[in-house]
C-alpha cells in the first residue's frame, strides 16, 4: 500500500475528485494548507505573499494502482497543456501499518 499526497491549486480540486471518484478512488482526504515552492511566493506590484493556498490530498492506494491515480492528478492538476509553476506537486511514501478504528482490524 502506498500513502500518496497530492498539492494542488484550490481550483483543481474539484475536476480531481471527481475523476478520481468516476475511476473507482473514492477514498481521498482533503485539507487546506498554505504553502510556497521554488518559486518562493507571489509578488503583484507591491503586494508580495510569502504563503499561497494550496489543497492536500490524502490517499493510501494499493501498488498496482499508484500509476493510474498519478496519471489522474497529473492530468486533473495541470494549468494548461504544460503546465505552470504552482501547479503542485505529489509525493509518494509507503504504508507499513492501517487500522479500521471502529474494528480495530489491519487493513494490510
Amino acid at each position: 500500500m502506498l500513502m500518496i499526497r497530492a498539492i494542488i491549486r484550490p481550483e483543481r480540486v474539484a475536476e480531481v475528485l471527481t475523476e478520481l471518484l468516476e475511476s473507482g478512488f473514492p477514498a481521498v482526504t482533503k485539507m487546506d494548507v498554505m504553502g510556497r515552492g521554488r518559486q518562493r511566493g507571489i509578488q503583484f506590484g507591491d503586494m508580495y505573499y510569502d504563503e499561497i493556498p494550496k489543497e492536500m490530498l490524502l490517499m493510501v492506494v494499493k501498488d498496482e494502482d499508484k500509476e493510474d491515480v498519478i496519471e489522474i492528478l497529473l492530468r486533473k492538476s495541470r494549468t494548461g497543456t504544460k503546465g505552470a509553476f504552482g501547479d503542485g506537486k505529489i509525493f509518494i511514501s509507503p504504508v507499513l501499518e492501517a487500522y479500521t478504528v471502529s474494528s480495530g482490524l489491519d487493513q494490510l
